[in-house]
């Protein structure tokens, strides 16, 4: 049983592969005080990325339990003295901070400027499920690639039945209507998940990718947005076009951009945890984003990607949500919360 001035949360106390009891463990926190742009958050829902896995697995907390977990939607309790942009008894979703305490928590602190409203016409389940891959995915098809909205041309989405794959589908086809999406699939399961999501093509990334994009688009492509770089390097230059662009989200060991020089290509990386890392000055572009997401969800023109949701918030359900994405055959994203089943 906690205190007044304590709240539970699931910790992580060493790196240790998923199937260790140990590896995700109930702990207690201190409840946080908001600093002057800080929500203080009830937190009713989460979802799990590649990046809580990584962390998890491989990388030692620094000192005592560490809090993980980036997805979360909630109800504002608390306001720090600075803050503008919401009250007490608002609900909000947003994918947090790398450098702070996670969601994994019933109570959390995040800055105002990087949290939305939650779309009204979403539950807490299904809004935990958008934030992270959101952002992602609009950073990287807007601040990265800048497509722009009278564009043409096709983009190609390489784990198109991801969590990022699944809303920038959604995006270019609701902002961009000049742009063709390919995405790469490798089951019947997935193949039909990003042809529902508005894919005009679907490739299959563990086949012959070169020969597969090429069929289709024979004088090549313009955008590639990757979650799954390495090694690809040579079939990403093959089919793109001169002066194309590729956006990578993942964390490849190395890329030797080299060979790009040819055609002039472009390499971005997207890390949307970078701008509060470094104290952006357009910190709050990322309220922006989320807030515009949450209209194109309550207009129905966006949709939630959550297909798998466990309750209720626990080590134990938080360990399978783990295990989930690290066996690399999601579909869409893994949420789990204190929400009633509807």
């Amino acid at each position: 049983m906690t205190t007044t001035n304590e709240v539970r949360a699931i910790g992580q106390t060493a790196a240790l592969p998923v199937t260790s009891a140990r590896s995700l463990v109930p702990t207690t926190i201190p409840e946080p005080t908001p600093g002057p742009h800080d929500l203080l958050v009830e937190v009713r829902a989460v979802s799990v990325n590649p990046v809580d896995v990584k962390l998890r697995g491989g990388s030692e907390p620094d000192g005592g339990v560490r809090v993980l977990g980036f997805d979360a939607s909630g109800t504002v309790r608390a306001v720090g003295d600075a803050v503008t942009l919401f009250a007490p008894g608002d609900e909000v979703f947003y994918a947090g901070a790398i450098d702070r305490p996670g969601s994994n928590a019933e109570r959390q602190l995040v800055d105002e400027r990087i949290v939305g409203r939650k779309p009204s016409t979403m539950s807490h389940t299904e809004a935990a499920a958008l934030p992270l891959t959101a952002i992602t995915a609009w950073e990287s098809l807007f601040d990265k690639l800048r497509i722009a909205p009278d564009a043409t041309g096709t983009l190609l989405v390489v784990g198109g039945a991801g969590g990022v794959g699944s809303i920038a589908i959604q995006l270019v086809r609701t902002l961009l209507p000049g742009v063709r999406v390919m995405a790469t699939a490798s089951r019947p399961e997935s193949e039909a998940w990003v042809r529902d999501l508005g894919a005009h093509d679907v490739v299959d990334h563990h086949g012959d990718l070169a020969a597969q994009v090429l069929d289709v688009a024979p004088d090549g492509i313009e955008w590639i947005l990757t979650a799954n770089s390495t090694g690809q390097l040579p079939v990403y230059e093959r089919v793109l076009r001169p002066f194309g662009q590729i956006v990578a989200i993942d964390d490849p060991e190395q890329v030797d951009v080299v060979s790009l020089k040819s055609k002039a290509l472009t390499w971005h990386w997207e890390f949307m945890f970078a701008r509060s890392l470094h104290g952006a000055a357009d910190l709050a572009e990322q309220h922006r984003i989320l807030d515009e997401v949450a209209d194109l969800v309550d207009t129905g023109r966006i949709r939630g990607t959550a297909t798998t949701v466990l309750r209720p918030i626990t080590a134990e359900t938080l360990r399978e949500a783990h295990r989930l994405v690290e066996s690399g055959r999601v579909i869409g994203k893994v949420v789990v919360t204190d929400e009633p089943a509807a």
